[in-house]
């Protein structure tokens, strides 16, 4: 039996597969092609039986409960800490209109509320309203903390998530999201890991010619997120000499490549060691530094 991996097809997937059928999931990106023309029950039922019946196509596996309620408390962290940056957003802007401005950041902020509260100009429904905006950050603060203090709980009881913590740059969030969402059987290489991320380069070849371009960005762009910004940290605590992440390779790619191509490079390459990590159940090993600095590179 085949299901499209949409909303709730996990749910289905289990509760099929309790009742004996053999259930596979179908990514929804590789059904499309197979669309013909219009949308209903019929051509999308064709559609699916057409794309799981190519000989290489790869299936998602089924989620068991638990693990997807794992998941979920990362996605709620990840709304959440949009909101909060909406709602900031919100705040400066609105009290902008007014003329009361703070410098940039969210430790600012604070002292943002404080201006609004003693500006003399501002209309009392405008404070009441931006007192509101204010409140609504500190709250959405309170659950992240909350939330965060659950993930780190979650990360201490997952042996997995602490070996990939161990790479520089993966944290506890990107360790157990890594952890969550991540079948390493799946992929045959680190590479097509590092494809399914979106990290490698997005190819335009025809006639003999292979072009290629900036990264895909396609699969799931949660973890491409992390894994990027993870190396970003990276490189910027890198610059400071002697360092122990520095090691020769990276010291040569900062030297070569600008700075965000650098960035997705090494994230790249992280998504390559968490497969091999994962496959294999080896711990870090880290590079040796080279001899000279990363500042003189």
């Amino acid at each position: 039996m085949v299901l499209e991996a949409c909303g709730a097809s996990h749910h289905w997937g289990r509760r099929l597969t309790a009742l004996g059928h053999t259930v596979k999931l179908v990514p929804p990106q590789y059904v499309k092609p197979f669309v013909r023309r219009g949308k209903n029950d019929r051509i999308d039922a064709e559609a699916i039986s057409e794309a799981a019946a190519r000989p290489s196509m790869r299936f998602v596996p089924i989620k068991g409960a638990e693990e997807q309620a794992a998941a979920s408390v990362l996605k709620v962290r990840e709304l959440l800490v949009k909101q909060r940056t909406q709602t900031i957003n919100a705040l400066r802007g609105h009290a902008g209109e007014f003329g009361v401005v703070a410098a940039q950041g969210k430790a600012k902020l604070g002292e943002l509320v404080e201006r609004i509260a003693a500006a003399a100009d501002v209309p009392e429904v405008a404070k009441e309203m931006l007192a509101l905006l204010g409140a609504e950050v500190e709250r959405l603060d309170a659950r992240i903390r909350e939330l965060d203090r659950k993930i780190e709980t979650m990360h201490r009881g997952s042996a997995m998530s602490q070996l990939l913590a161990e790479i520089p740059g993966v944290g506890s969030i990107a360790g157990l999201t890594a952890t969550l969402t991540i079948e390493a059987k799946q992929f045959a290489s680190g590479r097509h890991l590092a494809a399914w991320i979106g990290l490698t380069p997005r190819e335009h070849s025809t006639g003999g010619k292979r072009r290629l371009g900036a990264i895909s960005k396609q699969g799931n762009e949660r973890l491409r997120q992390l894994l990027v910004l993870g190396a970003t940290a990276v490189l910027k605590a890198i610059r400071k000499p002697g360092h122990r992440w520095a090691s020769e390779w990276l010291v040569k790619l900062t030297a070569r490549k600008p700075f965000r191509v650098a960035a997705v490079a090494l994230a790249n390459k992280m998504a390559r060691i968490i497969w091999a990590m994962m496959s294999s159940g080896e711990v870090y090993r880290q590079s040796s530094a080279p001899q000279s600095s990363v500042a003189a590179a």
